[in-house]
């Protein structure tokens, strides 16, 4: 067990990020598998801006990495062009 305030703190802040980190990566993860699913241009077009933004968030906080964003961005993209 840690020692020191400073490290007793760091663990407590630690978990409450990871707890943060997962529900937001999980709620990114549910958005982008709506959207996969629509089958509605409107409503896909209406979408995509928030789930890009969600994964913008994830890469820049560093949840996930900035390329993976950018492809998960991609492949969206195609998606909805092609609906």
């Amino acid at each position: 067990m840690a020692n020191h305030k400073s490290a007793l703190k760091r663990i407590r802040s630690n978990e409450a990020k990871r707890v943060i980190n997962k529900y937001q990566h999980k709620t990114t993860r549910n958005a982008i598998k709506k959207l996969r699913e629509l089958t509605d241009k409107k409503e896909a077009e209406a979408l995509f801006p928030q789930v890009v933004s969600m994964l913008d968030r994830l890469a820049k906080k560093n949840v996930i990495h900035a390329n993976k964003a950018a492809n998960l961005k991609s492949g969206l993209a195609k998606h909805v062009a092609a609906l």
